[in-house]
């Protein structure tokens, strides 16, 4: 089953967030099929490509509850 979800990159303690499309039985930093955004918590910015995002969730791929939330916040799902 395919997942939208959280991919960790940057330092310790500072932290950085690509958003993907990734099978749910592979590891949090494994191999991605395509990234869609980006968010950062340090600095709280994001940007998403809502056309990918939009194409992705119509093919079935489910949010994780994390990505839920963020795009709501970005208004990308209602």
């Amino acid at each position: 089953m395919l997942k939208l979800r959280l991919k960790r990159l940057g330092k310790k303690r500072s932290p950085f967030y690509r958003l993907v499309i990734m099978e749910n039985t592979f590891r949090r930093n494994g191999r991605s099929i395509d990234e869609v955004g980006y968010y950062n918590p340090m600095t709280k910015q994001y940007k998403f490509d809502t056309e990918k995002i939009k194409k992705w969730l119509g093919y079935g791929v489910k949010p994780t509850e994390t990505v839920f939330h963020l795009l709501k916040k970005a208004e990308i799902l209602s």
